[in-house]
């Protein structure tokens, strides 16, 4: 469904879900059979990166500045610096399995310290369900839970089907990251745990509700997990032990600034039975949580609504404390009938999370609740936690921001249906393409001018590969958009540099799954150079970097089977995250903004977006007929 970067080079935390475009084969075979033998993400060549760099910056940066930096780059390619870094790199290419993973994981999510919920946390919403009580609530997580333990059951096994792309089989690694996982945050830089690398099983959930957390056991003692019946019955005991309200929000703790929540976390675990309590929810496998119904909107603002409810439960007064948002997956049920889920970025970028969301969908289409003999189980355990008035104060302050959080995101979610993928490639156009140049004319309508866009493509052909980006602004984005408001330009000339806008996007893309992007190339270079001790090169400290490096229009497709809605919060205060997943015959597009931007507007962008496809339409059936 599932980046992005250090200071300057690439804004850390800034991540978003990644692609694969084309489409991905399933073969059943063992899932790491070819683990070993995956090539290594390659060092892209030096002049390369740089003339892509610069061409990249043309429709982005003023031509007075483009000139300052295209003087800047030839002296980091001819003065020697550029070489040694480059060599640097290398080497580093030569001794890692990946050179940049370790890196990556640190930039773009360990040392960020903006808050996970929102910033980079990205939300799915499950079609809507047609249930409004919590027997209806409880059957459907019963399926939910069920469904996820026939995946860990494939992860356990090693049976999960290899993917494929192009014939070549793809990095699996991610799949083995996303359950018994849990970050961990610190004064200065967070860390992440698994726990399915320890030498005792771990066979439990939690689950949360009315801001209570509790223990369930999902396996008997035989390892065979329980029934969709049986864990009804669990869930059941855990609502009727949770009926009060007025207990302590502990878990929006984890939705404070990431140093804040360092420093409250370590007063939290000082206390023995908060630590063991915590441990448990870090440990599980994965969370579940049984939201209160939110109030009722709209069908008109009901994705909206509810991609908001996903990304960071609504506010302190409704399901922002039921919530650990430090879990890597935490799957969401409303007693109202809503569903989704919310998941932290580091471990893993989105095809897992897509592959897992297909997966439960179709387990939970095919499976009904069948009445199993009455074996008498244990009460879930409730964790308990101590409020000290420390842990009070800090609880008070995480609810006064969570509730800021919550005003200043703008969610606009867009479920088009006047065509879908099948329009453009009806019309030979990748509709992943056609989909990227809609919301450039959007944007350049808008503000009348382009900015730099962000597009996650996976680079999972490669050893522990996670993504890199697709610059989706180029000079022939810039041209087509200018084109569509000349009324001058024929629609024949405005079609041919939509057709070619569309082609170079392509290719762009094929380089980056391929390892042939620039960002990550910079990064890594400029990694080194912080690493050596240095100083920084020019070119990174650059005006037209900041520039590239400020995503107005942060954007991801998810390839998913599931009509479902991912979202995820903006990369910079000034621009819109937009993430969208084309079906056959209607797109989902999710656009957040932030209402503290004058400039921005969710639900105006919106509008443009629907007006740009719209027109583009346009443009392909009068030209076809003329």
């Amino acid at each position: 469904m599932l980046g992005v970067f250090v200071k300057a080079a690439l804004r850390p935390g800034m991540v978003k879900p990644c692609r694969l475009v084309r489409p991905v084969t399933q073969v059943p075979e063992r899932s790491l059979v070819h683990q070993e033998g995956l090539p290594k993400l390659p060092v892209p060549p030096l002049k390369q990166t740089c003339e892509r760099y610069l061409a990249a910056l043309e429709p982005i940066v003023s031509e007075e500045e483009l000139e300052y930096t295209r003087k800047l780059v030839k002296e980091f390619l001819t003065g020697g610096v550029g070489e040694r870094l480059q060599k640097g790199l290398e080497r580093r290419a030569r001794k890692t399995d990946n050179w940049l993973s370790e890196w990556w994981m640190q930039k773009a999510y360990l040392d960020c310290r903006m808050p996970v919920a929102v910033y980079t946390s990205p939300g799915v919403v499950l079609p809507r369900m047609h249930f409004h009580d919590r027997q209806g609530q409880m059957r459907f997580a019963a399926k939910l839970i069920a469904g996820v333990l026939e995946f860990k059951k494939m992860i356990d096994t090693d049976t999960l089907p290899v993917e494929y792309l192009s014939g070549k089989p793809l990095c699996m690694d991610q799949y083995y990251q996303i359950l018994s996982s849990c970050r961990v945050p610190g004064p200065k830089r967070d860390t992440v745990v698994n726990h399915t690398k320890g030498t005792t099983p771990i066979t439990h959930i939690t689950v949360v509700h009315n801001f209570q957390f509790f223990v369930l056991d999902v396996y008997h003692s035989d390892g065979t997990p329980l029934t969709i019946d049986q864990i009804y019955m669990q869930l059941e005991k855990i609502w009727n032990s949770s009926l009060q309200t007025n207990k302590e929000p502990i878990g929006i703790l984890t939705s404070q600034h990431r140093n804040t929540w360092g420093k409250a976390y370590n007063n939290l675990i000082k206390d023995k039975t908060n630590k063991e309590s915590v441990r448990a929810i870090q440990k599980s496998i994965f969370t579940v949580c049984l939201d209160a119904p939110m109030p009722r909107t709209s069908d008109e603002l009901y994705w909206s609504r509810v991609a908001a409810q996903m990304l960071h439960g609504g506010g302190a007064r409704w399901n922002s404390g039921n919530r650990w948002f430090d879990k890597t997956l935490q799957f969401i049920v409303g007693e109202d009938g809503t569903s989704g889920l919310v998941y932290e970025h580091a471990p893993a970028e989105g095809p897992p999370i897509v592959f897992l969301i297909d997966f439960v969908v179709g387990c939970m289409s095919r499976t009904e609740i069948v009445r199993t003999p009455m074996v008498p189980l244990p009460m879930p355990m409730k964790l308990r936690f101590n409020i000290t008035p420390e842990v009070k104060r800090d609880i008070e302050r995480a609810k006064q921001n969570m509730n800021i959080m919550v005003h200043d995101l703008d969610v606009k979610v867009l479920m088009f249906s006047e065509f879908g993928r099948k329009f453009p490639q009806k019309h030979k156009l990748s509709p992943d393409g056609f989909v990227q140049m809609a919301l450039q004319l959007a944007y350049f309508r808008t503000y009348n001018i382009c900015c730099s866009t962000y597009e996650s493509a996976s680079l999972r052909m490669f050893k522990y590969g996670r993504t890199d980006s697709i610059r989706a602004t180029t000079t022939g984005s810039f041209k087509f958009v200018q084109a569509m408001q000349d009324p001058s330009k024929q629609n024949t000339e405005r079609l041919a540099l939509l057709r070619a806008a569309v082609q170079t996007h392509k290719e762009n893309t094929y380089n980056a799954i391929h390892g042939q992007a620039i960002d990550r190339h910079l990064l890594g270079l400029k990694m080194l150079s912080i690493d050596e001790l240095t100083s920084m090169p020019e070119i990174f400290m650059d005006t037209s970097f900041a520039v590239a490096q400020h995503y107005n229009l942060s954007t991801s497709q998810v390839g998913s089977k599931t009509d479902c809605v991912m979202s995820f919060g903006p990369m910079v205060p000034d621009g819109y995250g937009v993430c969208y997943n084309p079906m056959d015959e209607h797109i989902n597009i999710a656009i957040t903004a932030f209402n503290s931007c004058e400039e921005t507007n969710a639900a105006k962008f919106s509008r443009a977006v629907q007006d740009a496809l719209l027109d583009m339409r346009a443009l392909l059936e009068d030209t076809a007929t003329v």
